[in-house]
């Protein structure tokens, strides 16, 4: 999927806007509908959807986020939220803003209100309560694949880690999980006892067949396992079943520390950017 024709028009309204030098959001709309801007999905690719708009999103945040100047910065902001809005999608893909970028945009907020341009923490504002932002996702501009993959990795085993955290904090799940069930039904004992009965079982025949004929009872004291030996094997079976759920899920019993979350399942480090950002917009 090219998607340089795309990248290259976005580019070319950028700077057709910074060249006029403004900063107000009315004269980028405007120039937006000169070009009739939103013809841009007429050229979309039919698959991956996706994949399409957050390259879209990314390139302007790219801009939005760079050491340009300040009317190209705002010209990405700006065409981000457009880009946004005018998308021919139902629903909406949202903007998918890693937390390095997020730290950025922060910064870029300070700077616009100390220029007194009050546009961009409204605008930034309205993106925020309108819900068009998802946070804490990895950065796709400029880091290696490697890092990508370690980050995204890093956040998706937070992510599980806390699904079993909420998942045995409420239930009996865990101690069923993490069951010794040899001292459960403490097996130690019944192995003795059945042993003892086996041999008692055994005196008991030959103290009989002394006296009379016992041949038709023999079967008495030749069973093939002793129940001591056979809950042992269901114990076997019960701990090899544990095992395989831990193969499986990666996680195990000294992993399972409950970690302090809030109840949305946000990741703390996301909740404290996305409450400071908001505190710095109602400054």
């Amino acid at each position: 999927m090219d998607l340089s024709p795309f990248k290259l028009d976005i580019d070319e309204l950028l700077a057709d806007y910074t060249e006029a030098n403004c900063t107000a959001f009315v004269d980028f709309k405007r120039l937006w509908m000169a070009k009739k801007f939103s013809y841009i999905y007429e050229g979309r690719p039919k698959t991956n959807s996706g994949a399409f708009m957050q390259s879209l999103f990314l390139h302007c945040i790219g801009h939005m986020t760079s050491q340009s100047c300040m009317p190209q910065r705002l010209a990405g902001l700006y065409c981000l939220y457009c880009l946004y809005e005018s998308q021919p999608y139902k629903p909406h893909f949202k903007i998918y803003l890693s937390l390095e970028e997020l730290k950025k945009l922060k910064d870029f907020v300070v700077e616009a209100k100390q220029n007194g341009m009050a546009v961009v923490p409204s605008l930034v504002k309205r993106m925020l309560d309108k819900g068009m932002i998802l946070f804490g996702f990895i950065n796709l501009l400029g880091d290696s694949g490697v890092k990508q993959v370690n980050e995204l990795t890093a956040s998706q085993n937070k992510r599980v880690k806390f699904a079993c955290d909420k998942l045995f904090m409420n239930t009996q799940i865990d101690s069923y999980m993490h069951m010794d069930l040899g001292s459960e039904l403490e097996l130690d004992k019944i192995k003795k006892s059945s042993l003892d009965y086996a041999k008692a079982k055994e005196l008991a025949f030959a103290e009989a067949s002394n006296i009379i004929d016992v041949e038709d009872a023999r079967h008495i004291v030749q069973n093939d396992k002793l129940l001591g030996d056979r809950v042992d094997e269901i114990v076997k079976e019960w701990d090899a079943q544990k095992e395989a759920f831990y193969e499986k899920t990666g996680v195990r019993r000294d992993e399972l520390a409950v970690v302090e979350h809030d109840e949305s399942g946000v990741l703390p480090h996301e909740n404290d950017e996305f409450d400071e950002i908001r505190q710095l917009l109602l400054e």
